[in-house]
């Protein structure tokens, strides 16, 4: 059965483009712009890896990460944040917020794909 992963990022062509890199690896790709779509599909179905952007109007990625760690069903599940956020404090967030990885902006396809590949196989 393809792994299924969850892309959240408010940026249309951010969310193609890692669908695209991903769906021929045979992952099995839902994306949403909003925390809020994120948590809706979360609680009607299951990921095996979350793939989230910080920066996103309403709610943003650190939120949406510290509710998902909330989740007592939910703890296990991998998240890695995709985002244009690249300072070392930006990192600590994301990694006290509940992330496995914190990755920034620019990143290469093939590195992207290894780390998810390590992520969840």
């Amino acid at each position: 059965m393809a792994k299924r992963i969850l892309i959240v990022d408010d940026d249309e062509m951010v969310r193609i483009a890692v669908s695209e890199l991903l769906k021929p690896e045979g992952y099995e790709i839902d994306s949403v712009s909003s925390a809020k779509e994120a948590l809706d599909k979360i609680e009607g179905e299951k990921y095996d890896l979350l793939v989230l952007d910080i920066i996103m109007p309403e709610m943003d990625g650190l939120e949406l990460c510290r509710r998902v760690r909330a989740n007592k069903d939910l703890v296990e599940l991998p998240i890695i944040f995709l985002t244009a956020k690249s300072r070392e404090q930006d990192r600590i967030n994301g990694m006290e917020a509940g992330a496995n990885l914190f990755l920034s902006k620019p990143i290469s396809p093939a590195k992207l794909l290894e780390l998810v590949s390590e992520t969840i196989g």
